[in-house]
């Protein structure tokens, strides 16, 4: 009957959602956040960068403060 298929269906999506949530404990783990920032236009790249510059850490908000004083 149809009803036999659904253990082995029930198996292949358990077994298919562990990379997403293994992957948000290994984000909060590694980086201290658990969601990781997209880089792939130029814009993004660029931001990542200059937060990484001025922080130290590209997930912290940044504002005024942040930016050294001359």
């Amino acid at each position: 009957m149809w009803f036999e298929i659904l253990p082995s269906f029930g198996i292949i999506t358990a077994v298919l959602s562990v990379p997403g949530f293994a992957l948000y404990g290994l984000h909060k783990l590694t980086l201290d956040n658990a969601y990781r920032r997209n880089t792939d236009e130029r814009w993004d790249r660029i931001m990542y960068t200059r937060d990484m510059r001025l922080t130290g850490n590209p997930y912290q908000c940044n504002g005024l403060e942040s930016i050294p004083d001359k």
